[in-house]
């Protein structure tokens, strides 16, 4: 699973400095107005994550308050949004513990792991350039078997 940071913006343009999570905000709202999940109108969403099967983790800005933003989840996999009554942290602790009903993305790795890694991508990248395994820490067979 992939977390996503707001962009610095840079120059007289406002051009993003990447399009991560800008892009895959967008994304999620094109895919909530394809998917007609019964609402009127579009809320402004905020995507803040993605698995490794294109399901998108997101915040509806349906509040002035956004402690009482739930999250929504496009599972790719059954084609729906599913909502959660609850903030990010809250979701994937319970992600991790397995305190959900079931497992809200189609990637299972993560599910009811208990204990999880958080890594920034330039770590993860020293630690394979290194021949490491960047989630084991242990030496990784495949080090160099597929570029950088």
């Amino acid at each position: 699973m992939s977390l996503m940071a707001p962009e610095a913006y840079v120059g007289p343009g406002g051009e993003p400095a990447c399009m991560g999570m800008r892009q895959e905000s967008a994304n999620a709202e094109a895919v909530w107005r394809a998917a007609g999940p019964g609402v009127a109108e579009t809320p402004r969403l905020i995507a803040w994550g993605a698995d490794s099967s294109a399901d998108i983790l997101c915040r509806p800005a349906t509040d002035s308050d956004p402690d009482k933003w739930p999250v929504v989840v496009w599972g790719r996999g059954d084609a729906r949004w599913t909502a959660y009554p609850c903030g990010m942290v809250e979701f994937l602790c319970r992600l991790f513990r397995a305190e959900l009903d079931e497992c809200p993305l189609g990637a299972v790795s993560l599910w009811g792991v208990g204990s999880v890694r958080f890594l920034r991508k330039e770590e993860e990248q020293r630690l394979r350039k290194a021949g490491f395994s960047p989630w084991t820490g242990e030496p990784d067979p495949y080090a160099g078997m597929f570029g950088d």
